[in-house]
């Protein structure tokens, strides 16, 4: 394993995919591995969102909303145009997504993830294509739109296309990091 301390400059690749049509598979059946539940939040706490922020995004140097003012954070959040979801299961959340259809006829999955605990167990893809479906169900959606960059889980971005999102342009970054981060995994 490699770690690099914070500090330390990263370099990682952003990839922006969209999809343009409402995806012709069926919403998905709740998954084998035991009863779920997502749940949509009403005007979150900023504490809930950053909880879950953490949860999920600390392995992959999710660190931007910490630095937000509570305010901003507050007025996205909770912006009815603004969607947060929470997957349960077993009685914790497994994970989140948020959907952002403030901008006319789009729908952003601004952030989609799972907790580390809950990866491997057959819930990503039926949280990614629930979220579509929802996103879709947004009036006069015409394109749906999603983010991901090297620093975020290897098959992320696998199954985003898989679920029928294209990538549309890739841009270059750097960021210092806050943390330590596990490269191990990183693509070069």
């Amino acid at each position: 394993m490699s770690v690099l301390p914070a500090g330390s400059r990263i370099d990682y690749t952003i990839t922006w995919l969209e999809m343009t049509e409402r995806p012709s598979y069926p919403r998905p059946h709740h998954p084998l591995s035991g009863p779920v539940q997502l749940l949509c939040a009403r005007t979150p706490p900023v504490w809930y969102f950053l909880d879950l922020y953490r949860a999920v995004g600390t392995d992959y140097s999710w660190e931007d909303m910490f630095e937000a003012g509570e305010e901003d954070l507050a007025s996205w959040i909770q912006d009815p145009d603004t969607e947060l979801w929470t997957l349960l299961k077993d009685g914790w959340p497994n994970g989140f997504f948020f959907l952002d259809h403030r901008e006319p006829e789009t729908c952003d999955l601004s952030y989609f993830g799972l907790a580390p605990q809950a990866i491997g167990r057959g819930l990503g893809r039926f949280m990614l294509e629930t979220a579509i479906h929802i996103g879709w169900d947004f009036d006069g959606v015409t394109r749906m739109t999603v983010n991901t960059n090297t620093l975020d889980h290897p098959r992320a971005l696998g199954l985003y296309q898989r679920c029928g999102f294209e990538p549309v342009r890739r841009t270059e970054h750097e960021r210092i990091l806050t943390r330590p981060r596990d490269v191990s995994r990183i693509p070069n």
